[in-house]
């Protein structure tokens, strides 16, 4: 399909409802007060005439006075233990072929993949989903390159489940009146480019890509013999992989796009309710402040027209006009702090919304810190563990489509000769063994010879292959003196010898 036409409607109609709900999700992720007050300031809710309706963002700021509002990052914390809770340690990414494997690891090396991935997913979990493409320009680095495009400037296409096209959009110009937008269609072979002049509802005309400088490396690398706004690939798979957070999409049931995190409308107000309690709580702060309620007589002139203070470092003071028993004095004035209140309702709304957002409490310190083993950690965070899985299942065949894509362009630019093949994707443990726990439990099988070296290894190292185990295996025994010549290879007569059979009897 081509890039659309001009003067199309901007953002497409079929997902303008769910762009419009991810400015109110990225609100929640950028901790901006700013963006929180602009996203819910056409609240959809009726109001009366004192507008009690307003709920705690919905409410305008008081003309000529600060916003006294404060927000609290919990929307942040959740993606980020998201993103932290799948790519705490780099995934598995394995190949039949030891040359892919080879080439695989320096490519991922020298792109930093991990920490790729874990922004994705930190995005995926606020957006409720990314897409990792993969690019190229050689004259930075000798390899394809892996960035990240985030949901709410993204339209993926799909027919029966399978993902057929990939529209990136970014604003290159906006200055309320005019938009510039760079529209980027990654299709089965190519990539399409598109630049549109238009406005904030209409995407308008297409313009030369070389309008806007910074496309003009784009424009340069256009195909010169073909319609004037494609890249071939050279590749038969789509070089963009759109990545959900978790379906079904709730709130727009039949939607492919996913839905974030906090998408429900009942955690968002727990979000909104957290900020007002923290706000309440700061108020109370503020006017506890001890604050000095002085006589007139204590007051000082400073002439006429100059106005008058109090200064509250003097140490002596006379000359005071009121009478013995007129009671007149300095007063101190303190209000008390709601602490225990204010907290008791910051860690019910808390716990509240993180297990709303699929997570368990103690994800969040709001369970026993004590020390505990792994199996105990894992326990307690269950419902965090269950999530995590759930995600990764999402994760799995997004990331191994995009692996084979940049192998396939890999090999495509002449940067290698290995063949591309399709990965298989594990992730590690989130939650690592406490290596003291898994240092007594190896012992007491030792001491109670119910354990080979090779599964003390295997054990201790998880992670490890075969042939590292084996390896590792046979060092220790060599250095702890128990490795015996094999007597095949030391020429020795006897059973095992050469000229005799497996079972030890003499070979005919």
């Amino acid at each position: 399909m081509p890039l659309p036409e001009n003067n199309s409607p901007w953002p497409p109609p079929q997902y303008a409802a769910q762009l419009a709900d991810m400015r109110i999700e990225d609100a929640w992720y950028s901790g901006d007060r700013r963006k929180l007050a602009r996203a819910y300031g056409t609240p959809d809710v009726q109001r009366d005439a004192n507008g009690r309706a307003w709920r705690f963002w919905e409410r305008p700021r008081p003309l000529g006075m600060r916003d006294g509002r404060l927000h609290v990052p919990l929307a942040e914390d959740i993606a980020a233990t998201s993103a932290a809770l799948l790519y705490s340690e780099p995934p598995t990414i394995t190949f039949e072929t030891a040359d892919t494997q080879r080439r695989w690891e320096q490519i991922a090396e020298e792109s930093g993949l991990h920490n790729v991935l874990r922004e994705a997913a930190e995005v995926t979990s606020a957006l409720g989903g990314s897409v990792l493409r993969a690019t190229w320009n050689l004259d930075l680095a000798k390899r394809p390159l892996t960035t990240v495009a985030h949901a709410d400037g993204v339209l993926p296409e799909w027919s029966y489940g399978i993902l057929t096209a990939v529209t990136i959009w970014r604003e290159v110009h906006n200055d309320g009146a005019i938009v510039l937008r760079h529209l980027e269609r990654h299709e089965l072979g190519r990539i399409l480019h598109g630049l549109y002049q238009g406005t904030s509802g209409n995407l308008g005309n297409r313009i030369p890509l070389s309008e806007a400088a910074e496309l003009e490396p784009i424009a340069d690398s256009l195909d010169p013999d073909g319609p004037g706004d494609t890249i071939t690939t050279g590749i038969d798979t789509l070089t963009a992989v759109y990545v959900p957070n978790v379906r079904p999409n709730r709130k727009f049931r039949g939607s492919m796009l996913g839905r974030s995190d906090w998408q429900s409308d009942g955690v968002r107000d727990l979000f909104m309710s957290l900020d007002e309690t923290y706000t309440s709580w700061m108020r109370d702060v503020r006017l506890a402040k001890a604050r000095i309620i002085a006589p007139t007589g204590f007051i000082s002139n400073l002439g006429p027209g100059e106005g008058a203070f109090f200064d509250d470092e003097r140490e002596v003071w006379h000359g005071i006009n009121a009478s013995p028993t007129s009671g007149e004095g300095l007063t101190l004035n303190q209000f008390a702090i709601r602490v225990q209140e204010h907290e008791q309702t910051w860690n019910a709304l808390t716990r509240q919304a993180v297990q709303a957002s699929g997570y368990s409490a103690q994800s969040f310190g709001l369970g026993d810190s004590t020390a505990v083993t792994a199996t105990e950690v894992v326990a307690r965070e269950r419902k965090s563990m269950i999530t995590r899985d759930q995600k990764a299942g999402y994760q799995k065949p997004a990331v191994a489509d995009h692996v084979y894509a940049v192998l396939q362009l890999d090999r495509a630019l002449g940067l290698s000769q290995v063949v591309p093949e399709r990965p298989r994707i594990e992730f590690g443990d989130s939650v690592s063994e406490d290596p003291k726990a898994v240092a007594e439990t190896v012992a007491l099988y030792a001491q109670a010879q119910a354990i080979s070296t090779e599964m003390k290894v295997r054990m201790r190292s998880p992670e490890l292959d075969d042939t590292a185990v084996r390896e590792e295996t046979e060092r220790i025994l060599k250095e702890t003196g128990q490795l015996v010549a094999d007597p095949v290879m030391t020429g020795a007569e006897g059973p095992g010898a050469p000229g005799f059979g497996r079972g030890g009897e003499e070979a005919d």
